[in-house]
């Protein structure tokens, strides 16, 4: 009978077991503390505590599944002292608060070749890689026939907000551009602020409230929007207008990152853009029109 309560209240401390089971992987040299000889692998509670800079007897309630709920901070110091991945440190969060932690921005350095691989299988389907800041780093072939030529531009250039406020040939391509305008601006908004980086992108809103008072009137307006699929209209300047279907999708383990996929509405399109693909030049530069 005590066995079974035991497993019982095991499961039901699913933070705690995963408290312990984190902290007796840790090496305590690695940590400063002294290596003598220990009952239990990894490091002692006090010293969790101590580097979490918590009660002891806290810390303790906590494994042992007393205490209540810990605040937010308290799990966000707990992890630090565990050292914990971003993936664990998020289910710390899960079983602590039954949600995940606010997110923490990290800039984008660029994709991984695989991820990449991805996007050439795609082909002649245009797909994007674009970061919570709306820059765009990776794309493939169909992407540069049909969107732009993202390698010939500057990494500080391959911006989505830049070309369509910027650019007076993105502005010309879209079939409405006032309605693009306000909702690229809207969904925006939504990322920045989703994958935690509104103080990151302050800078370059300010900049862009500075060269476009379309810009500046619509950022006031504090509006969002949804993205996550839908039509995207164009006008291509050599095959003229195309209607897409455009799909977000998140990449996992990387919240700075959205994958968008643009499927042609009509199939004899994707055969054109296969056309252009295998006509242009490497470095050529198709219209902006993203």
């Amino acid at each position: 009978m005590s066995e079974r309560l035991a497993q019982e209240n095991l499961q039901e401390n699913l933070l705690g077991a995963y408290l312990k089971d984190r902290r007796s992987k840790l090496d305590p040299a690695t940590f400063g503390f002294p290596p003598e000889r220990r009952r239990t692998p990894g490091l002692r509670r006090e010293e969790v505590a101590q580097r979490a800079n918590i009660s002891a007897t806290w810390y303790t309630w906590l494994e042992q599944g007393r205490g209540g709920a810990p605040s937010a901070d308290v799990l966000d110091r707990i992890a630090r002292a565990l050292m914990l991945t971003d993936v664990e440190r998020e289910h710390l969060f899960l079983l602590g608060l039954g949600r995940t932690p606010e997110v923490r921005y990290h800039r984008s350095e660029g994709v991984t070749p695989r991820l990449q691989r991805v996007l050439d299988a795609l082909l002649p389907i245009p797909a994007v890689i674009r970061t919570a800041t709306w820059d765009i780093v990776a794309w493939n072939r169909a992407a540069t026939v049909m969107l732009t030529d993202y390698g010939s531009l500057p990494p500080r250039e391959r911006n989505v907000l830049r070309f369509m406020f910027l650019d007076p040939r993105a502005r010309a391509a879209q079939h409405d551009w006032a309605s693009v305008a306000r909702f690229v601006v809207g969904a925006f908004r939504v990322d920045a602020a989703r994958a935690g980086a509104a103080a990151e992108v302050q800078p370059f809103v300010d900049e862009l409230c500075r060269l476009s008072p379309e810009f500046a009137a619509l950022w006031r307006d504090n509006d969002v929007r949804a993205h996550g699929e839908g039509i995207k209209q164009l006008r291509h300047p050599i095959l003229g207008p195309v209607k897409f279907e455009y799909s977000a999708f998140a990449v996992d383990g990387r919240p700075d990152l959205s994958m968008i996929v643009y499927n042609p509405v009509d199939p004899e399109v994707a055969e054109k853009i296969r056309g252009l693909m295998e006509a242009a030049p490497e470095h050529e530069r198709a219209w902006s029109i993203e």
